[in-house]
């Protein structure tokens, strides 16, 4: 038996830039192969010492799962810890559509803001997943593939998932930050993208909070559209009230997804 153990990559990224990525690897077989999950903000996914936030206490999901079913997976975290500003461009798509600025946000402010999520969705693709399929024990293949997030990461996997259905067979999208878009914009882009084959998405918010409530709206309207094109068997929505835009309402669900995932 091979222990469980989480290796920190440094990858190149556009802009000379480099991203950590962090492995965890559990435990399993000698020449055991395993599914994976990828997930933006790695910061967040396995200590509070990592974390300005929270903690998604995805080491811990994976050893209950294995526990419980004898399924696992390896997470692959890469991290979005460089600003509030880089993480929005990093992972908010310019190809959705047109971007809903908050009313207070003053002009200055808003040419931060340049969505490049398609770039980070390449390096997934294109550096990312080579370099994980070349070091690590993982299955490859779209049915041994999924990723997951939340707020602009749940944004990114619902984009990445829905753009890339051969890559990858599910999707956890965690309060998306769909509200970023102008809705018929959101409208057309579901549409386009729900033609074919499609990945099983899993929808989720809450609406604990002011920020989560708003989110909560956005995800409602894009579980309607999706309700009326997407294949029943391969969606699910979960609306929980009372729970806040944070990790701790994301944990619990994450171990939900984690479940489907491995075992559908």
């Amino acid at each position: 038996m091979i222990q469980e153990k989480i290796t920190t990559l440094t990858l190149p990224y556009p802009g000379k830039r480099t991203k950590k990525v962090r492995v965890f690897v559990p435990a399993h077989e000698e020449g055991e192969k395993l599914p994976v999950i990828y997930m933006p903000d790695g910061q967040n996914l396995f200590d509070v010492e990592s974390s300005g936030f929270g903690c998604w206490y995805t080491r811990e999901a994976i050893r209950d799962e294995f526990k419980a079913t004898g399924r696992a997976a390896i997470i692959v975290g890469i991290h979005n810890d460089e600003g509030d500003v880089t993480r929005t461009n990093d992972l908010g798509p310019a190809s959705i559509g047109r971007i809903v600025y908050p009313p207070h946000l003053p002009e200055s402010e808003r040419t931060l803001y340049e969505p490049l999520g398609e770039r980070f969705a390449d390096f997934v693709i294109h550096t990312v997943m080579p370099a994980i399929e070349a070091q690590f024990p993982v299955k490859t293949g779209r049915e041994n593939t999924a990723f997951c997030g939340s707020s602009m990461g749940g944004l990114m996997t619902f984009f990445i998932t829905l753009s890339h259905p051969d890559l990858f067979c599910a999707g956890g999208a965690l309060s998306p930050a769909l509200l970023l878009y102008e809705p018929e914009d959101l409208k057309s882009w579901i549409e386009e993208r729900s033609k074919g084959g499609v990945p099983f998405l899993y929808m989720y918010s809450g609406d604990g909070d002011e920020l989560e409530k708003m989110i909560c709206v956005s995800t409602e309207y894009a579980c309607d559209i999706m309700e009326k094109c997407y294949p029943k068997s391969l969606f699910k929505k979960v609306i929980t009230p009372g729970e806040p835009h944070h990790e701790r309402a994301w944990e619990p669900i994450f171990r939900d997804f984690l479940h489907i995932f491995l075992s559908e």
